[in-house]
């Protein structure tokens, strides 16, 4: 086993995980390659959709449906494919050498799935569905390459959990960090069997959108349980690795990671209670994610904000990881503040949502920022990793600013270009906020794939060959 020899200069309790020197370590490799690919294609996208929304530029964009099929996929690549990817990441270097050709035939059939989902929109004409949780281009390439990426989510969660590792009685903040790891793993299990028993109880009168909402309500509610466990994981990770002293025994972590889990075995009970197209199954599904997917949050964030607070000398090597989990941090409880003045369907909601998968994606960067060297690739630069997190993290604060701003004054979601109707001079200078934030965290999310891609890069040939 490789010992991590981390930046920490002052954590106490070990919350920092081994790197494997064996396939496991390759296979996790081959999962952040999955990510950073799926970045790429959707920042291909993220230009093409700030500007069909800012003033001025959204003049350009008459057809609206080339927004929608440009959001679905960027949607998909940035969320979906993105999570899934580092989530496979971290469930690889969480485990035994147990069934690894599972693990490489999930890889496998996740970047075949990406593939034909990125084809798809080239494919011929077919309807955008902005569904919630997972849009979809409804047409038979796009829905056969998200049910390959489904095949391969099943079979990544079915080896992971066959080869999950023991926690043991005695924890330490390595034995924490797998219990979070593990329970993040329970969550997307029952997340898939969610979107299973939707896919089975789906009257067949159901069509167009309110198919997709219906199919993925529930499992998108369970998978967002996943997102912030791991996000949970990569928080107490990374403050452990810049040196920060948390109030925080590795018991006490893995109490809330286990309470920040618990509300998930709510979804049985819900789904067979009532029908899928009740209202009584969307009210608890929101209710059991709006409230018992916060229990954990509260207590991890003070406990890392006390150990930023009281953060002394902290290694040159660290700045880039401080700076990802501040922006995490930010990001993450901005967009939860933004979703109690949630008030009709207007851009407050993807304010609400931006802030929180953003507050993920940090939380993720900044870990792989911390992974690239131990997994054998070249250290990242201190200064652009540093300043890359800070400008995406302030380019996204703005862009949902603007949103949230844009809202108060009844700009409606889900609508660009000409069919955004900005008639006073607050809504055009909203979304001119929004816009330009937009832009500066599209520069830093092309930082952050140069910055990861060039140390891979540099360290290619060392790490294959351990």
């Amino acid at each position: 086993m490789r010992s991590p020899d981390p930046v920490e200069a002052g954590g106490r309790h070990g919350y920092a995980l081994d790197i494997p020197d064996d396939a496991r370590r390759r296979l996790a490799i081959g999962w952040l390659a999955l990510g950073l690919a799926a970045l790429v294609g959707s920042g291909l996208f993220a230009v093409l959709l700030v500007l069909s929304r800012a003033p001025y530029s959204k003049n350009l964009f008459v057809d609206a449906d080339f927004f929608r099929v440009a959001l679905v996929v960027h949607v998909d690549l940035s969320v979906l494919v993105w999570f899934i990817a580092i989530g496979g990441m971290l469930w690889s270097l969480n485990s035994t050498p147990r069934a690894l050709a599972a693990g490489w035939a999930a890889l496998g059939l996740a970047l075949a799935g990406t593939l034909l989902m990125c084809i798809a929109p080239f494919s011929g004409s077919a309807l955008p569905v902005m569904s919630n949780y997972i849009p979809v281009v409804d047409g038979p390439w796009f829905l056969a390459g998200l049910g390959v990426f489904a095949a391969a989510c099943a079979l990544l969660v079915l080896r992971s959990m066959w080869a999950v590792p023991r926690v043991g009685v005695r924890l330490d903040g390595a034995g924490a960090l797998r219990f979070g790891l593990n329970s993040a793993l329970v969550s997307a299990a029952l997340a898939l069997i969610a979107f299973a028993w939707s896919w089975l109880r789906l009257p067949p009168s159901i069509e167009g959108k309110a198919y997709y909402e219906v199919l993925f309500w529930g499992g998108g509610h369970v998978l967002q349980f996943t997102w912030t466990l791991l996000m949970l994981v990569a928080w107490v990770w990374l403050a452990e690795a810049i040196g920060a002293r948390l109030p925080l025994s590795p018991r006490v972590a893995t109490l809330f990671f286990g309470v920040g889990l618990v509300s998930v075995f709510a979804t049985p009970v819900i789904y067979l209670a009532w029908d899928i197209v009740s209202v009584q199954h969307y009210r608890y599904l929101t209710w059991i994610m709006r409230f018992g997917g916060g229990l954990a949050i509260l207590p991890f964030a003070l406990a890392v904000g006390i150990g930023l607070a009281t953060l002394r000398g902290m290694p040159e090597a660290g700045r880039p990881l401080r700076a990802a989990l501040i922006a995490s941090m930010a990001l993450f409880g901005s967009g939860g503040l933004i979703g109690f003045a949630i008030e009709g369907s207007n851009v407050r909601i993807p304010a609400h949502y931006h802030g929180c998968i953003v507050g993920v994606t940090l939380a993720f960067m900044g870990l792989v920022y911390h992974l690239l060297p131990r997994m054998g690739f070249a250290a990242v630069p201190v200064r652009a990793a540093s300043l890359q997190a800070w400008l995406y993290g302030g380019g996204q604060l703005l862009h949902i600013a603007g949103l949230a701003w844009s809202g108060g004054y009844g700009v409606q979601r889900k609508a660009a270009g000409v069919e955004q109707l900005l008639r006073t001079p607050e809504e055009i200078a909203a979304m001119g906020l929004m816009g330009l934030g937009g832009l500066v965290a599209v520069v830093g999310g092309l930082m952050f794939l140069v910055i990861a891609i060039n140390s891979m890069r540099s360290g290619w040939k060392s790490s294959i060959s351990r």
